[in-house]
């Protein structure tokens, strides 16, 4: 019988609030609002919070219960594998994120022609006595193009691509691509992968008409949000990379309903 050092006693009296494996890669599944299924592969944490009077935790069970759920972990029964990882590790929390790339198909707006676009997405969880958590993240990048630059330039105007980012907790399902199109749809424009110049021209056009400050984009979001019965709790950040500038605009917004 081999002992069991992690489970031996520690005397320094010190709880850990959370102790596990960091970004480990798995195949995930995803529901895809327009095409049902979507595969993916994830970078996950797995932690619980460890008792002050245990040596260690045992680091293999993480991957042990996500080798129980590998034909079917997506974020719909992360739920289950939270509840498991605080009964098999006999922690009071558990905790999990994985972050992913999403892919959604768009259409140029004038030439039609379609390519995917990624965005990078987080979905996290905990559980403990008071009962579950969750938080979907998105990042989408936009574009935006500074009114002030368009109102005192005689031509042009500087625009920059920016990372609209929007956490919420729900009530009923939200899909990633509801997110998305809020935040592309707050902005001076949406980004494509794949653009003819009749494409181009159209955005570049559009943006100007469309004149969007850091500040514009994450109000444009939050009255969004504000108006969806689903979501019970929002952040919304924006981070412009600006074109003129050595420094980052960047604003946030967090609210309960």
């Amino acid at each position: 019988m081999l002992e069991d050092i992690q489970s031996s006693k520690d005397t320094r009296n010190i709880d850990i609030n959370q102790v596990g494996i960091k970004d480990i890669i798995y195949p995930i599944s995803l529901k895809d609002r327009n095409k049902g299924i979507q595969n993916t592969t994830a970078k996950i944490t797995m932690s619980v919070m460890l008792p002050h009077q245990y040596k260690g935790t045992h680091m293999s069970r993480f991957v042990e219960i996500l080798n129980k759920y590998k034909d079917n972990i997506d974020i719909h029964n992360v739920g289950s594998i939270l509840q498991d990882m605080r009964e098999r590790l006999s922690s009071d929390s558990s905790f999990i994120s994985l972050s992913f790339p999403y892919f959604m198909e768009k259409t140029a707006p004038v030439s039609k022609m379609t390519s995917l676009m990624d965005y990078n997405c987080e979905f996290s969880g905990s559980c403990s006595e008071k009962g579950l958590d969750f938080v979907l993240k998105v990042k989408v990048p936009v574009q935006s193009l500074c009114p002030c630059s368009k109102e005192i330039s005689e031509y042009g105007a500087h625009n920059q691509r920016s990372i609209a980012s929007i956490s919420v907790r729900f009530n009923k399902t939200v899909w990633i691509e509801d997110l998305i199109e809020i935040a592309e749809s707050s902005a001076s424009s949406s980004i494509y992968s794949l653009l003819k110049r009749e494409d181009e021209k159209y955005i570049t056009e559009y943006a100007y008409d469309n004149p969007a400050f850091v500040e514009d984009i994450v109000r444009n979001i939050t009255e969004k949000l504000m108006n969806d019965s689903r979501i019970i709790w929002f952040e919304v950040e924006c981070e412009n990379m600006e074109s003129i500038h050595n420094h980052n605009a960047w604003a946030r917004i967090e609210r309960w309903k």
